[in-house]
């Protein structure tokens, strides 16, 4: 196996650990992020129906033409802040943080950080 499989194997081992645990509420949806090497994404999911209720990323319009280069930290606080500001638009002040199997560091870190400067509980 090649070192890029071995990682996306890694990943989706570790997603599947956590989401064990992580599961969004009517009170408390979750909030799950998926990152790639040139944009990052965001969406509050609530898991007993199954829906989406906010969804925010790099490539949304307003937030990707906001920055110059959407795979780097910067970027990722303004995903953060928006996907803030669209939660409390529909009243939703709390969230389960689900990482989605990656490392709660850099890009990550960055967007949860913003989305709790913007106002969300976690």
């Amino acid at each position: 196996m090649n070192v890029s499989k071995e990682r996306r194997v890694s990943r989706k081992k570790r997603q599947a650990r956590v989401r064990k645990k992580v599961s969004g509420s009517v009170e408390r949806p979750r909030l799950c992020v998926f990152r790639s090497a040139k944009h990052i994404y965001v969406q509050i999911i609530e898991d007993t129906t199954g829906k989406t209720l906010a969804a925010a990323s790099t490539v949304a319009k307003g937030v990707g033409d906001s920055v110059k280069y959407s795979g780097n930290i910067e970027a990722a606080k303004v995903v953060g802040k928006a996907i803030a500001e669209k939660a409390m638009a529909q009243d939703i002040k709390q969230v389960v943080f689900d990482r989605n199997g990656f490392l709660y560091h850099g890009r990550v870190k960055a967007l949860a950080d913003a989305a709790r400067e913007a106002g969300l509980t976690f």
